[in-house]
């Protein structure tokens, strides 16, 4: 264990810990948790560095378990969150735990590790209310539970807090004592954001078996302009369903950060040694321009969450995307595989009449497509030569026409390098 400690603050993986861990693991592996609760159908970048603790620590010897939060899911973690969520049905929560049980399954190797899924519901949901009053309400003052972060930021006159969340640290309180009862479960990890929660479960605990238990916290991480990582600007979370985030956008996502945030999450969200993320990072500084690091992120994390099959189609996208020299192979696209290189890029619509007649380039970037604001904006990028059609340059003389449609319907703008827009013949 102390080795891991060790390992995981080099990653910058390790945010709070509670005293005695270490001494504690000398003597046996350790069985260990972190929750997840079922607010989306999907899991998001924001939810891999639990998954990637949970490899860790498995790699390490230890025993952990991924909990699925089908009862906790029905309250919401107020943690972090300045008013209530809205609570989800019951059939949602299910429809999203079978998901993201998928998801779990398949980003955790449960088929070839010794991590173990579990529901919270299976042991909450039986619970009257009268029980859980008794046998957990009754070891948490008042004032105990005002003190916690998650409640006291809460406390306004503007939006307040239920009672219904008031309850969810004691609900996760619980979820740490039941499996500290059954599974010898000694350790929860979970955000900085969590460790209220997590405290709480080990009071309770330390109240009603004198046993002891223990917290990890890893850091929240935000990105260098301060946003929450795991967002894209234009698609907000970025989702581990391809159907919900494109393969692409996750992986322009990694081509895209800055080499500062690249050093540090190399270590964070790769499993890579620590002696090849040394010699990477030292590679990378000696020629920042090769982006060596974040080709390495793009490619680790995109084989892993989606396949290699995505990881391959989102490089050979990349190359149509940003190489000039490929203007031909766009022609050759069928309507499918053009959908799936060019999957998250925005559209907009223009009649398949108007293509026929010809249309006047301004009037495509401006009223047709609302690419640009303004016809002198659209002007004044066409004399810059910024933009281009199927990735050929034109200027304010050029005229749209059928000739131009890609797979039977398809037109492909651009605006200096990054910026695009489908257009759709209809």
């Amino acid at each position: 264990m102390k080795d891991l400690i060790q390992e995981l603050s080099w990653r910058g993986l390790l945010k709070n810990i509670t005293p005695g861990l270490i001494d504690q693991s000398k003597k046996r592996p350790i069985t260990l948790y972190v929750g997840f609760d079922p607010t989306a159908d999907s899991l998001h970048l924001g939810n891999l560095l639990p998954i990637l603790l949970l490899i860790h620590f498995e790699r390490a010897g230890h025993h952990p378990i991924a909990v699925l939060g089908g009862a906790t899911g029905m309250i919401g973690d107020p943690s972090g969150k300045s008013e209530e969520r809205k609570l989800l049905d019951k059939d949602i929560i299910e429809q999203n735990i079978q998901c993201i049980k998928e998801q779990l399954s398949r980003l955790l190797y449960i088929k070839s590790s010794n991590i173990r899924l579990l529901n919270n519901s299976d042991w909450i949901s039986p619970l009257s209310f009268i029980e859980f009053g008794r046998d957990v309400g009754k070891h948490f003052t008042i004032n105990y539970l005002l003190s916690k972060d998650s409640i006291k930021k809460r406390l306004n006159p503007k939006n307040g807090m239920s009672f219904t969340e008031f309850t969810y640290q004691l609900l996760q309180g619980y979820d740490f004592y039941h499996l500290y009862k059954n599974e010898n479960c000694l350790l929860q990890i979970g955000g900085s954001d969590q460790w209220g929660n997590i405290v709480t479960g080990i009071e309770l605990i330390r109240k009603k078996t004198s046993g002891t238990a223990y917290g990890l916290t890893f850091p929240l991480v935000t990105k260098s302009d301060g946003t929450k990582f795991g967002k894209s600007k234009v698609e907000g979370n970025i989702w581990l369903d391809a159907k919900r985030t494109s393969p692409y956008i996750c992986f322009q996502f990694w081509m895209n950060i800055s080499d500062d945030e690249a050093i540090r999450f190399i270590k964070m969200y790769t499993l890579l040694p620590i002696e090849e993320i040394d010699k990477l990072i030292e590679e990378h500084k000696k020629a920042p321009n090769k982006r060596i690091l974040q080709q390495i992120l793009a490619k680790e994390i995109t084989q892993w969450i989606y396949s290699t099959e995505y990881y391959n189609k989102s490089v050979y996208a990349s190359k149509l995307l940003f190489n000039n020299n490929l203007i031909a192979s766009l022609k050759d696209l069928d309507e499918n595989t053009f959908l799936s290189i060019f999957e998250g890029v925005p559209r907009a619509t223009i009649f398949m009449e108007d293509l026929l007649k010809g249309v006047s380039i301004i009037e495509v970037l401006t009223e047709k497509s609302c690419f640009f604001s303004s016809k002198g904006e659209a002007r004044r990028s066409l004399k810059e030569k910024s933009i281009s059609v199927n990735h050929q340059k034109v200027d304010e003389n050029f005229t749209l026409s059928k000739i131009h449609i890609i797979a039977e319907r398809y037109i492909l703008l651009k605006k200096g390098k990054k910026k695009y827009l489908i257009l759709e013949a209809t």
